[in-house]
């Protein structure tokens, strides 16, 4: 959003769409908090809360929906996000936080729902499934984490070698593949019943196709702007689909941050005060992080 990749930016921006805080001050009609409250507000402070997404929580699929910074909110205004001392927001759209979580926790609310909400809604949510993750950054870290919450098998799937102790010691999972060795890639064909794909570059999908069984799911939650080439024979054959996924309702948000809490599932990240968000910034177009930043706006 900053460099305007996706051709859809509103300057000046103010980021930052994975925000906890303290409730500081309520409206006379508010129910849903007091103040004193920890609570969290995501990618979303707006929908029509009238189309056939928002009345079954899905108000991320609203063709209305307000995303937290550089869109516009229903008065004509631009919305700001959370790199600021305070915000303001509807009531429907905030979520609480839960006691046990701390609050740099926060990227739960974008890489964490990301993640967690495909696991649930294509059924990769049960014991014993095979899942692979491709990718093993913000959003692969945490699809890695909640899929061994829910009892899979989890395979990663990176092109970085230097990432295999990461994901096995670390992260728990069970397998680690390298995407361009052709041995790993053999050796893993019809294995998987299902894949969450974070990568947000171009890649090939042919490979990945081929890890599934049939009948296998291939979820893409990373946002890649150019188009990828879709092979239709191994979809076909195995009946096979290829599907994306983007974030969750407010409803199935509050679920992920009370499961998180409840199997103390927390991203890594490392917490920077404010003063250093350029630094940060040039730091994270190298990828010099695991695996998120949390800008603290209270440290010095």
């Amino acid at each position: 959003m900053l460099k305007n990749e996706w051709d859809n930016s509103k300057y000046p921006i103010v980021p930052g769409h994975e925000i906890v805080g303290v409730v500081t001050e309520v409206g006379s009609k508010v129910e849903k908090v007091k103040v004193g409250d920890n609570v969290g507000v995501g990618v979303l402070v707006g929908s029509c809360r009238k189309c056939d997404s928002c009345t079954n929580d899905l108000e991320q699929y609203c063709p209305s929906h307000i995303g937290t910074y550089s869109t516009t909110y229903s008065d004509g205004t631009t919305t700001y996000g959370g790199y600021s001392n305070l915000m303001v927001a509807n009531e429907h759209f905030v979520l609480r936080w839960p006691e046990n979580l701390p609050m740099e926790a926060a990227p739960l609310l974008c890489a964490g729902i990301t993640t967690y909400s495909p696991l649930k809604y294509f059924g990769l949510d049960k014991p014993g499934l095979s899942i692979g993750v491709v990718g093993l950054g913000g959003l692969g870290h945490m699809a890695v984490k909640f899929a061994k919450a829910f009892g899979c098998n989890v395979t990663v799937i990176s092109t970085s070698p230097s990432k295999e102790e990461e994901a096995l010691k670390h992260l728990g999972a069970d397998k680690f593949l390298l995407s361009n060795n052709p041995e790993h890639i053999q050796g893993a064909m019809n294995t998987l019943d299902g894949i969450i794909d974070t990568v947000s570059a171009v890649h090939p999908l042919l490979p990945y196709l081929g890890m599934l069984k049939p009948h296998g799911k291939h979820v893409i939650v990373g946002a890649i702007p150019q188009p990828l080439e879709m092979p239709v024979f191994p979809l076909i054959l195995g009946r096979k689909t290829i599907a994306g996924s983007a974030m969750g309702g407010m409803k199935e948000t509050q679920e992920m941050l009370d499961f998180a809490a409840k199997h103390n599932i927390t991203p890594d990240v490392e917490v920077v005060a404010m003063d250093c968000v350029n630094t940060v910034l040039e730091r994270l177009v190298k990828s010099d992080v695991k695996y998120r930043f949390v800008l603290d706006m209270g440290k010095k």
